[in-house]
């Protein structure tokens, strides 16, 4: 069975199920934030040491364990550790489901993992409904009215999203007799057409798993989700979850339907156009936002539309090209994410308030905080020299190169227009009289993690073909 390959993954699971029979027979704050930061640590460390030059199949072909898997491991990995380290500061408003929080997040975690692996309509699915439940209880943990809508209206509209997902799997395999996805590829390798069945059922599928990204027209839930949700479930939505929806539109669609050509060539069409009205819809509706959760929400609906423009490359090059840019976008976006939550979770505990105008003369009141937040910031815009400038340079050069000229166009408009509504809150922070006295500090772990993600982003805005041959070298396993 290889189940060696899925250790990182076993370890998260039963980290989470100790951290629950533990909080049984004697809550502990401490004892569940260490076994949750032990388990992905020592997760990490067995996925960062695993061979992993040949691809691996598990559990008679339902998971492929690659290159591609273990970079996304990695990522989802360090930034669960980012979270669960800066929700340390949170710990007052869940004292009381700290360590139901711990456990659902390795759980999520694990799905999320899952989905990076999953070479099977099955398995794919078992994976995304893993994540998703784990989700829809977070959301919810702060039991008040804003929190509990929020998690009802994700539940709801990811239950249809669900349903419209399983059915268009169910259409495939009626079309293709199969649920793994090379043995799809080879079944449509042999049709001398794609039948109407089978295109129905991509787009039904694709349908469902555009919803885990919040990619317009399935991204209604995200910001009432992102606004009711304890703030460092905003940024594991924001960061993980998004990443991990990416990643598996990726994995299905590059495996199962890059054969034959104009086949994989229609869904990468269809993905830019996905793309050019996720990014516009979503910088557009940023622009009026006043709640810095909402505004980030809005903020990340736009970058999943940039993600896409890698999707759309992956189609029209049969997946020959495209794959290592979207790693590092996903990589930037995750630090440019980290560097700003961290600094937002701190400073709405203080100012109890998610307003931007709570944020007015933060430069004065912390220029530390104030430094670290405008690095993410400056990340999310695109402007050098971070990390953001250079993985929308190499998204956007690569979908130029594949006859998409038309798409970075309007990538690039919505670019400057994203520019506003970041500087906007710069602007506060930086122009504007404080709302009050005293300074701000925030605590080791925030910090730590804000320091370390804004380092990150400088360091791959200079020099970021390091992570770009790691991406490279990742892909090189990929059957």
């Amino acid at each position: 069975m290889n189940w060696p390959f899925i250790l990182p993954e076993i370890i998260i699971a039963v980290s989470a199920v100790i951290i629950i029979l533990a909080d049984l027979a004697k809550p502990n704050r401490w004892l569940s934030s260490v076994l949750a930061l032990a388990g992905i640590t020592a997760a990490a460390v067995f996925t960062f040491a695993g061979d992993y030059s040949q691809p691996a199949s598990v559990f008679n072909g339902m998971l492929t364990i690659d290159g591609w898997s273990q970079f996304l491991r990695l990522l989802l990995l360090a930034v669960s550790l980012g979270v669960l380290a800066v929700s340390i500061e949170y710990y007052r408003k869940l004292e009381y489901t700290w360590a139901e929080f711990h456990a659902l997040s390795l759980f999520a975690l694990a799905g999320m993992m899952l989905m990076s692996s999953a070479a099977d309509l099955v398995s794919a699915f078992i994976a995304i409904e893993i994540t998703a439940i784990s989700f829809f209880v977070m959301v919810g943990m702060l039991k008040d009215a804003r929190s509990s809508e929020a998690s009802l209206k994700m539940m709801l509209i990811g239950g249809i999203a669900s349903a419209i997902m399983l059915y268009g799997m169910a259409l495939v395999f009626g079309s293709t007799a199969g649920t793994r996805l090379n043995e799809i590829s080879l079944a449509i390798g042999g049709m001398s057409n794609p039948s109407a069945g089978l295109l129905l059922g991509m787009l039904l599928l694709l349908a469902g798993l555009l919803f885990e990204a919040a990619a317009v027209p399935f991204h209604m839930w995200a910001p009432d989700a992102y606004e009711g949700a304890p703030t460092p479930i905003t940024l594991y939505l924001s960061a993980a979850s998004k990443i991990a929806g990416i990643a598996i539109i990726a994995r299905v669609f590059t495996t199962a339907f890059s054969q034959p050509q104009n086949l994989s060539a229609d869904w990468g069409v269809v993905a830019a156009v996905i793309s050019a009205l996720t990014m516009t819809l979503g910088n557009i509706l940023a622009l009026s936002q006043t709640n810095i959760k909402r505004l980030l929400a809005y903020s990340g609906i736009a970058h999943t539309g940039y993600m896409l423009i890698g999707i759309s490359v992956i189609g029209l090059s049969q997946g020959s090209a495209g794959q290592a840019n979207l790693l590092f976008y996903m990589a930037a976006f995750a630090l440019a994410e980290l560097s700003v939550f961290s600094m937002v979770i701190v400073i709405t505990r203080y100012l109890k308030t998610d307003e931007i105008s709570g944020f007015a003369g933060l430069s004065r009141r912390s220029p530390r905080m104030f430094a670290l937040l405008c690095v993410g910031l400056f990340s999310l815009t695109g402007l050098p020299p971070t990390a953001g400038f250079m993985a929308k340079l190499f998204i956007f050069t690569g979908a130029v190169n594949h006859g998409l000229l038309w798409l970075i166009i309007i990538a690039v408009l919505n670019t400057v227009i994203s520019a506003y509504y970041y500087l906007k809150i710069i602007k506060v922070m930086w122009m504007d009289e404080p709302a009050g006295s005293g300074e701000i500090r925030p605590g080791t772990p925030a910090g730590m993690v804000a320091f370390i993600s804004a380092a990150g982003i400088i360091l791959l805005g200079i020099a970021p073909y390091m992570l770009l041959k790691l991406a490279e070298g990742s892909l090189l396993s990929l059957p």
